[in-house]
Parts: structure tokens; sequence; C-alpha cells
């Protein structure tokens, strides 16, 4: 998986916060099915983590939906953790963290459900992220959880090596690197879950053009699952041939698409 940077992620985040909720059209979209797949299961949970709460949207759902539920958000961006607050419902029983997701500040068995969306694919390595949300888990406690996967953005990163390739660029390829499918399941287990179950579907956002794309990653605060675009004359001259590729090949008269594979898995923890 792609070495991410902590800080450059927690700082994107955290500046991009107040513009977040206008841009982050799938990842509502996201919370919205995931929300109905929760509500589906029809067991109703009394202490919750929200892990990567960003601005509050699922964390302020579950407790309109549970109002004597006692929740806790927790999300590594300060500026995110503020946006949250401000969301939740002033008489709910809630708090917001600002912590990592990697190292949950809880102890162990505080929760008997542990939910998060589109936030995983940017901790690293999985299986020590997924073994924090088991150990802070109550026994007999569900984890649930929607993350990006492998195909994410996949017209992006093909157009990028693509440029590379043409213009005989030394860079290295330093898109974003989601995981599979197999590969989040087979972490569920190594870190100790049972009855793992991971599926994936997908959503398409269309943008009128490459830069209108890339302007709603920056705008967000996931530039990171972008090329990172180099400096100098040769940067220049990929990032022109890779938006040259991307609506050669992709490109229509409704725009460009992007497209997001959104993996949904959930684990339990042994009673």
């Amino acid at each position: 998986m792609t070495q991410i940077d902590r800080i450059k992620v927690r700082r994107a985040f955290s500046e991009k916060s107040g513009n977040y909720d206008d841009l982050a059209v799938v990842q509502q979209r996201v919370v919205r099915r995931f929300l109905d797949g929760i509500l589906a299961s029809g067991s109703e949970p009394s202490a919750v983590l929200d892990v990567g709460a960003g601005t509050g949207r699922l964390l302020e759902s579950l407790l309109v939906r549970f109002p004597s539920l006692f929740a806790v958000g927790l999300d590594m961006a300060h500026g995110m953790a503020r946006s949250a607050a401000r969301r939740l419902p002033a008489e709910s029983d809630a708090a917001l963290v600002c912590a990592d997701g990697e190292h949950l500040p809880f102890r162990d068995c505080s929760f008997d459900t542990v939910v998060s969306t589109s936030t995983y694919q940017w901790l690293n390595p999985l299986d020590s992220a997924f073994a924090e949300a088991l150990r802070v888990l109550k026994p007999g406690g569900r984890f649930c959880f929607a993350m990006f996967g492998e195909s994410t953005l996949f017209e992006l990163k093909a157009s990028y090596r693509q440029a590379l390739l043409l213009h005989g660029s030394s860079a290295a390829d330093r898109s974003h690197r989601f995981s599979s499918r197999a590969e989040t399941l087979e972490a569920l287990g190594r870190a100790g879950f049972t009855e793992c179950r991971v599926t994936s579907e997908t959503e398409v956002e269309r943008h009128r053009d490459v830069p209108a794309l890339l302007r709603s990653l920056k705008g967000i605060g996931a530039g990171n699952a972008a090329p990172v675009q180099g400096k100098g004359l040769g940067g220049r001259t990929v990032t022109a041939a890779m938006i040259d590729q991307y609506e050669k090949n992709y490109g229509g008269d409704s725009g460009i698409p992007a497209t997001y594979e959104v993996l949904y898995g959930q684990g339990i923890r042994r009673g």
C-alpha cells in the first residue's frame, strides 16, 4: 500500500472542512447507503464509536435514529472535529475527540459498535487499524465500515501512468493505492474478527473536465488520492498529458466520469 503522509492528510482535511459538505457528493451517498445497512440490521446499538467522523453526518443520523445512544466521534483533523461538534444535537449524549484512528484513545471493550465511512483508505496498514477497532469493541460487538477500494479513480490513475510513459518521465507513480476487496477481507480476519464480510459497489461522479475533478478532490482535502503534480516544466508537461489522456479515453459530451469503488465491510468480535 502507498505510504501515507499522516501530517499532510490531517492538515488537508482540517483546512478543507468548511468546503467538505458542499463538494463530497460521493461520500454523502456512501453515508446514506451505509446508514440504510445499519438500520436494516435490526440491532439497536447503545455505545457507538465513529472513526473518521468528518463533519458528523453519520453521527448525527445515528443520534436522531437512536436518541438514547451514547456516541463518540473521532477524527484526526481538528477542523473536521469542530464541524462535527456543531452538527450534533444539543441534547444528545455524544462527544467529539481529535485523535488518530490507528491509535484509538479508549480502553479495551468500550463500545458495542464501531462504525466508519470514507476513512480507512487513509489508514495504513489495515491490519493494525482494524485491530484497534477490535480492541475497543466489547465481546460480541460489531465493526461496520465503508471505504474506497482499488478501482477508485482508476481513470485518473491510468491516465497519469500513460502520461509518465509518453514523456519518458523517471518520476515514480505517486497516485494513491487503494486496497482491494480481497485484501480488506483478509485484513479483517488477521485482525481477529469473525463473520467477516466485504462487498463492493460502484459510484460514478461526473465533472465538466479533469481540472474540475482535481479541484474537487483538493477542495475536500483528498488531493492525496490524485497524482502529485511535480514542480517545473517536466511536472507541468506530465500533468497536461494526463489531462489529455483522461479526456481522450474517458471524456464525452457530458464531461468526464470519476469512478469510486466502495467497499462495505463488517466483522464481529468473538464473545
